[in-house]
């Protein structure tokens, strides 16, 4: 997929603070934890107090967000620029506290998921490892019994039940979607609960439940009061938010979905899916709310004069964010050469999201 090109050189996130929750902890796992970190209960805490510290300040935060590694057990590029990003962050971000992988994580086979854990088992991360459910989570659907490519023979025994139940089962939770509060910030993550087997109409764009928008607009609702941004991650883009999000609607109950985030500007949503590349127009965008496209570790996107460092084949790319009392830092990395591709400054002022003077790493 091609997508706009022209150089992103973009955002720090600065927002005003109304009340402010108590600071939190979260739980410092090991790297190779992959089950103690990204079990059922690092997932399900609650959010943090909201009763004011002594001192008034919620703690810094920093997190990485990796979207669309694509990692098959066959695949060694994809597994090579997986481990490369994680060594690559362990340097860059050693302060990260949390991971965000936002989708695609493989192609739904078992042997996938076996892979990955035994990647995240052996290379250094975050003591938290947070998922999201991309469309690539149901593409078992699309291949024969030895893997093989066979759309002919869709969905080839396979059943959305068992492609969402094996991406449970390998993550802990118990559902596609969920919160947890980090330093009393709210993460929530939204997942797709069908595919395109329930209706051919739904295509590779997510499906959320009536429950699950229910539940989105009583959490978002419930954090207003703190004044603090909320973060929500989803692998599929709205329409016309984040480079590459305008071919399509990305998510069925589009509309739905935008009208609850809207509702509450503090926002800020992180997508993959696109793959569009970090050092172009488009993959931060402050609107209503503020949208921020992933990239892709897999294989970042470029069109045009945009920079982009390398071949197409051994591009990589991620997010490091860092949260702190009264801003927000979204920087971009380039994980084949080992450097900052970007860095993106807003502000929170008079209801919405603004963006300030671009800034360049050097």
């Amino acid at each position: 997929m091609s997508f706009l090109g022209s150089l992103l050189r973009a955002a720090v996130c600065v927002w005003l603070l109304g009340a402010q929750p108590a600071a939190g902890s979260m739980a410092a796992g090991r790297s190779g934890e992959l089950w103690e970190a990204a079990g059922p209960n690092a997932h399900s805490a609650a959010p943090g107090s909201l009763t004011p510290p002594a001192a008034g300040r919620s703690s810094p935060l920093t997190f990485a967000v990796l979207s669309d590694i694509h990692v098959q057990s066959w695949d060694r590029q994809a597994i090579r620029k997986f481990e490369r990003a994680l060594d690559d962050l362990h340097g860059a971000a050693p302060e990260a506290e949390a991971l965000v992988l936002n989708g695609d994580l493989g192609d739904g086979d078992p042997e996938d998921y076996r892979t990955l854990q035994r990647l995240l088992s052996e290379r250094p991360h975050p003591g938290e490892i947070h998922f999201t459910l991309g469309n690539h989570e149901f593409y078992r659907m699309w291949h024969g019994a030895n893997r093989q490519w066979r759309p002919k023979g869709f969905p080839n025994g396979e059943t959305e039940e068992a492609a969402i139940g094996r991406f449970l089962r390998f993550t802990g939770q118990p559902k596609v979607y969920r919160e947890r509060s980090l330093h009393d910030r709210l993460f929530l993550f939204l997942g797709s609960e069908r595919y395109r087997l329930s209706d051919p109409s739904y295509g590779e764009d997510a499906f959320l439940s009536e429950e699950q928008l229910r539940w989105l607009e009583r959490r978002l609702q419930a954090e207003e009061p703190s004044g603090q941004p909320i973060f929500v991650f989803l692998h599929q883009p709205l329409p016309n938010t984040v480079a590459g999000s305008g071919r399509g609607r990305g998510v069925v109950q589009h509309r739905e979905l935008r009208d609850i985030l809207s509702r509450h500007p503090r926002v800020i949503v992180f997508s993959g899916h696109t793959h569009a590349g970090l050092g172009q127009s488009g993959t931060v965008v402050a609107d209503r709310l503020l949208s921020v496209a992933g990239s892709s570790v897999s294989r970042p996107e470029y069109e045009g004069p945009a920079e982009a460092s390398g071949s197409a084949d051994d591009r990589s790319e991620g997010l490091v964010v860092r949260v702190e009392q009264d801003h927000v830092v979204i920087r971009g990395r380039d994980f084949r050469q080992g450097r900052w591709i970007t860095r993106t400054e807003c502000r929170f002022e008079r209801g919405m999201w603004r963006a300030a003077a671009p800034d360049m790493p050097k």
